[in-house]
């Protein structure tokens, strides 16, 4: 196993793990932004108003980029384990 392999293998997990988590993140903070000025117009300070919502649209967008995800996660490790027999002596 070269120095090469391990740096791109790490390189490549760590841009699969942003590209997965993204768009939960992604929604989580336009419903946090979107819920917060809601509260500030409102005069409304409730804990629970902001953190229910968000749990939510996470959920949602979970459930809506599942697919994707499952896609990409499935044909990174099925390329791992392809290329296992190269990287064994």
């Amino acid at each position: 196993m070269t120095p090469e392999f391990v740096v791109t293998f790490a390189k490549e997990s760590i841009l699969l793990t942003m590209m997965l988590s993204a768009p939960m993140l992604i929604l989580g903070l336009v419903v946090g932004l979107l819920v917060s000025v809601f509260q500030a117009v409102t005069s409304i300070q409730e804990m629970t108003l902001s953190f229910v919502p968000k749990l939510v649209a996470v959920l949602l967008g979970f459930l809506f980029f599942m697919p994707w995800m499952l896609e990409k996660i499935t044909t990174f490790t099925i390329r791992v384990i392809e290329n296992i027999p190269m990287y064994i002596r």
